[in-house]
């Protein structure tokens, strides 16, 4: 199985970002239903580590609360540009949160992240570059600010690849307190 743990996005939100998913060639757009916000890539396990994984989550505590995704950027240089990504307003409970799940999942055996947590939601992964209608793109949509939605869960999640793309299913929600 190939696991993350991501937060999950109110449909509302979902669908509106999807509105920013149109008038960039060669982007490949995230569908609006896949769209989250990863706190961890776990990747490749097998039975038993999902068993461990899922141990080490629902270990995990922490308390609600609100979070406002606003931005947007590109992951990679301006060569290279990889991914296009709506961002997240400073937050320190959602630090907390990810610091948290971190902690609990090295505890259970998986080797520490290596990049740093920067909290994003991503929209586009870039297959060729776009020219100046990136830079277009991104200057149009940098006032972008969602309505803030409370974060009430976190989610370990599998994916696989098919033709179409990834798919992700849910394999396990845990809730945070009040």
């Amino acid at each position: 199985m190939r696991l993350f743990v991501a937060l999950s996005l109110p449909q509302d939100l979902r669908n509106r970002l999807g509105g920013l998913a149109s008038g960039l060639p060669g982007a490949r757009w995230v569908d609006p239903d896949n769209l989250h916000l990863t706190l961890r890539f776990i990747g490749e396990v097998d039975g038993r580590e999902a068993e461990d994984v899922d141990a080490a989550l629902s270990g995990v505590q922490g308390k609600r609360f609100s979070l406002t995704l606003s931005g947007v950027g590109q992951f990679g240089d301006e060569r290279r540009p990889r991914a296009l990504w709506v961002g997240v307003e400073p937050n320190e409970a959602l630090e907390r949160l990810q610091a948290k799940i971190e902690t609990a999942l090295q505890r259970a055996g998986l080797a520490p992240e290596k990049r740093k947590f920067k909290p994003h939601v991503t929209l586009a992964r870039l297959k060729t570059h776009p020219g100046e209608r990136l830079h277009d793109y991104i200057v149009q949509r940098s006032l972008f600010r969602a309505e803030p939605f409370e974060v009430d869960a976190f989610t370990l999640y599998s994916s696989y690849l098919a033709n179409s793309g990834a798919i992700y299913s849910p394999e396990a929600v845990y809730p945070l307190g009040g």
